[in-house]
């Protein structure tokens, strides 16, 4: 064969050896936006050396290897005893250590603690967003486990290290430990009151054995799970460690590990409770109270993940087509890619914009900052998460068929897509918790409003549909089966607000023009022609170093 046949050109170079945070322009606004002005030299310093390293070739092989080497289960040793343990590639350690060590569960006691982690979360997951799952439960578990003064004291301190200890001990004897969550169960999945686990109570106070099962269990190499179980007063959360304090295993028997779509670098797993020993947190029948927070928590980080798959997709779909040339030009600068780019770096960027705005209200902590989020949460995470599937779907085709194999790490990031939407309750309970709110919490309407109302008077449109989203609201009538609609027109509408107040112009008109004003398609590029396209595709591109 002749080696002309072999000569390479018109091949875009691999996007590596860049700082993923620093050429993120929506994400390192936002950080400059929500931080304190003496905050920020430091927690930019941090961001700027995990942006480098998740553009790294490094980050990017360890990605590849846990995700091509998926965690097995090893239920047994040699001699016969049950073990219940699941080992994983080396690169599942090294991604997961290099995220601990940056903070990516130390936000709660932080100055700006979830502005910078909310950001960190969004460039490392873009190395690979299997190993987000332990991050997200261990950090959100604080807040639930602080009902329990006397637990968060023991395992606090653990969760918020710095420091990533593999491997099954006691946790006091860890310099950090991480926490994961088991809620549903087979006959119920999101319907966590029909749990059928019981919890017997000891003589010692509020210990208990459970026996019963988790038909979901992420991340079972944890040190410890919050889980629900039916106690004599009803559904109430306890802590449950993997190894008790005197070094014997607890009793947890991993059944089997999930065959996932995407994630698949994680694992998911089928547990059985047999006398199984676990501490009470909180009250007896206060289970779902107790363990809100941490599902609240855990939301956030499923609107920041698709956020930060949303920003890969479009990182790669500009990169290729600024290099990569076709009937005569560069596909950059043709106008119907243009238009498809713009589209999906306008999602991308509203995406951004509302997850960092989420983080620095649990920043800010206030009675008014807690009702926004009580609305704002589940309706970013119904919509965000929501717009992430056919947004990557998009951004592999503008790949063409260099993103439909694997090489380009295109197709991860479409399996991966879907799987926010599901986790922590999918579409309808999103929704649901919505119109929940809306009719028991009045200030959390009103703080909502108040949020979107900043923006009044700026841009026609997003007035128009700030009028039209208080006429649906006036009546709340058999709203359940309008409740997607309605969810869907309230994060939109809080997306515009943002976006005008804080995106350039060309972002903030190209947004309100076709999600608001309703020139847009059924399809990703079909924006307006007349608008500034080129500086918002611009805005979107990657520079690589």
């Amino acid at each position: 064969m002749a080696a002309t046949t072999h000569t390479v050109s018109n091949q875009p170079p691999p996007l590596l050896g860049y700082d993923v945070f620093s050429a993120d322009l929506a994400l390192t606004e936002a950080v400059d936006r929500h931080l304190a002005p003496e905050l920020l030299e430091e927690a930019r310093a941090g961001l700027v050396r995990l942006g480098r390293s998740a553009g790294s070739a490094q980050a990017r092989r360890w990605g590849e290897q846990a995700n091509g080497n998926p965690p097995r289960l090893r239920t047994h040793d040699r001699y016969g005893n049950r073990v219940d343990e699941v080992e994983f590639h080396p690169a599942w350690h090294r991604l997961l250590g290099h995220a601990v060590s940056a903070g990516l569960t130390d936000a709660w006691d932080r100055p700006g603690g979830h502005v910078r982690r909310a950001a960190g979360f969004l460039v490392w997951t873009q190395a690979e967003a299997g190993h987000g799952c332990p991050l997200s439960m261990t950090h959100a578990a604080v807040p639930a486990l602080r009902t329990d003064p006397a637990a968060a004291a023991d395992w606090e301190p653990l969760l918020t290290s710095h420091v990533y200890e593999e491997g099954l001990r006691p946790a006091a004897e860890k310099a950090g430990a991480l926490l994961g969550m088991g809620m549903t169960e087979k006959q119920g999945g999101t319907d966590v009151r029909s749990n059928t686990t019981r919890a017997e109570p000891l003589s010692a106070e509020g210990e208990y054995l459970l026996t019963g099962h988790k038909w979901f269990c992420s991340a079972p190499m944890s040190d410890g799970f919050l889980v629900l179980a039916q106690a004599p007063g009803g559904l109430t959360c306890f802590l449950l460690p993997r190894v008790l304090p005197d070094g014997t295993r607890n009793a947890f028997a991993i059944q089997r590990l999930k065959d996932k779509l995407g994630n698949r670098s994680n694992a998911s797993a089928e547990v059985e409770f047999d006398g199984t020993w676990a501490r009470r947190i909180g009250e007896e029948g206060r289970g779902v109270r107790t363990i809100i927070e941490m599902v609240a928590a855990t939301r956030l980080d499923c609107v920041t993940g698709s956020a930060a798959l949303m920003r890969q997709a479009v990182a790669q779909a500009v990169h290729h087509a600024t290099y990569r040339s076709a009937f005569g030009g560069v596909l950059a600068d043709k106008p119907l890619m243009r238009n498809v780019l713009a589209d999906l770096a306008l999602e991308s960027e509203a995406a951004t914009v509302l997850a960092m705005r989420l983080a620095a209200a649990y920043d800010a902590g206030t009675p008014s900052e807690a009702a926004f989020l009580r609305i704002a949460v589940p309706a970013a995470k119904y919509w965000v998460t929501k717009r992430c599937t056919p947004m990557v779907g998009e951004a592999l085709e503008c790949l063409g068929g260099n993103g439909y194999v694997e090489e380009s790490g295109m197709p991860r990031l479409l399996r991966e897509a879907p799987l926010n939407s599901i986790w922590e309750g999918s579409g309808n309970v999103q929704a649901l918790d919505v119109l929940r709110a809306l009719q028991r919490e009045p200030l959390a309407l009103n703080a909502f409003l108040s949020e979107v109302g900043l923006a009044r008077g700026a841009d026609h449109r997003l007035d128009r549909a700030i009028k039209d989203l208080l006429t649906e609201l006036a009546d709340l009538a058999g709203i359940e089966a309008r409740g997607r609609r309605l969810v869907e027109r309230m994060a939109l509408v809080l997306q515009g607000s943002l976006l005008v107040r804080w995106a350039p112009p060309e972002v903030a008109d190209a947004f309100c023009a076709s999600r608001l004003g309703g020139d847009w398609g059924s399809a990703f590029g079909t924006l307006p022609h007349t608008l500034d396209l080129a500086s918002v595709v611009e805005r979107a591109r990657p520079v690589a170093g």
